[in-house]
């Protein structure tokens, strides 16, 4: 019952936080969002965890390729965990 209930809440979790990098990222590609009150706050939440993959990966050009390794860091850590709480 505990086992279920902390996997759907880190689930629910994952799935939030995934959407605020996609709202993030896509939102970097529109100057005029960049300041507004809601992608502030989303750029407080994501931003973090976003820059321990841009201080580990430079740019390519233009393009910054870190939020890629950061999905995937995402959902390797999301596996972790979720195999730790099936485990309890």
């Amino acid at each position: 019952m505990l086992r279920n209930f902390l996997l759907s809440m880190f689930d629910n979790l994952i799935y939030w936080y995934t959407i605020l990098l996609v709202i993030r990222i896509i939102s970097s590609w529109f100057y005029e969002l960049f300041n507004s009150r809601i992608i502030i706050a989303i750029r407080v939440i994501t931003d973090p965890y976003l820059d321990l993959f841009r201080g580990l990966i430079p740019p390519l050009g233009m393009v910054d390729i870190s939020p890629i390794f950061a999905f995937f860091a995402l959902k390797i850590m999301s596996s972790i965990l979720k195999n730790i709480i099936y485990s309890l």
